[in-house]
């Protein structure tokens, strides 16, 4: 599913700067990446999905040549076979709850909506406990309930890859179960890739591989991801 070699990026007025020599995430795995803040851990998400383009080397997602598109190929692609939910949710004021987690299919013409896509957001919405919050506005929701609406947003589309940066960042215990569950049946019923970043070790048990960034740096080697649980 993602396959990454020679991986060098730096901002290009900071000091920040991430070297990965290899990485390779299996198809139909869970993975955690875990590890100090500013470690890189959300920077090689944005690099999976294209958000960001890596100052050298190879990133293979899908089997789609990220380093090798132009942004519209890119966004493109990240839209139609990908889910993202954002740490800081991403969603647009001016749209209600349920035209918040069906902006995929405004965004990409090549994303057919019908009946069923709007059924589905409704069903989906019903699970994480915001079905009756579809009306509202995102000033109107509160942090837990505007997390909620982002992990719709994820797997409406029904992708073949979730990138999730803190996907219980802002959730209660209930709600933060409740959240992982969707998120987990839906990779489980559609085999589907599940990459997370996460700073709750409490949830790491749920995942078939935990990658630890602080490691990563110590070694400046992540390996091969997907083969067993650690």
């Amino acid at each position: 599913m993602i396959e990454i070699r020679n991986l060098s990026f730096h901002y290009g007025d900071g000091d920040f700067s991430l070297r990965l020599p290899q990485l390779t995430v299996d198809d139909g795995v869970s993975v955690a990446f875990v590890g100090p803040s500013g470690s890189g851990k959300t920077t090689l998400l944005n690099l999976v999905s294209g958000v960001l383009l890596p100052t050298a080397g190879q990133i293979v997602t899908a089997g789609y040549s990220i380093s090798d598109s132009n942004e519209r190929q890119r966004r493109e692609f990240r839209l139609s076979r990908i889910g993202l939910v954002f740490q800081e949710f991403e969603l647009l004021e001016y749209l209600n709850v349920l035209d918040n987690i069906l902006l995929p299919y405004r965004l990409d013409a090549s994303l057919p909506f019908t009946p069923d896509d709007r059924q589905r957001a409704e069903l989906i919405a019903d699970d994480v406990g915001i079905k009756d919050k579809l009306a509202r506005y995102p000033e109107q929701l509160s942090q837990g309930e505007r997390q909620r609406v982002a992990v719709c947003r994820a797997i409406v589309t029904q992708p073949e890859l979730l990138l999730a940066d803190e996907p219980t960042g802002n959730l209660d215990p209930d709600n933060k179960d409740k959240v992982l569950d969707i998120l987990f049946d839906y990779k489980n019923q559609t085999g589907s890739t599940f990459v997370a970043v996460t700073h709750d070790h409490d949830v790491l048990h749920r995942f078939d591989r935990v990658v630890d960034f602080k490691e990563f740096y110590a070694t400046h080697s992540m390996g091969k991801v997907g083969e067993e649980a650690s």
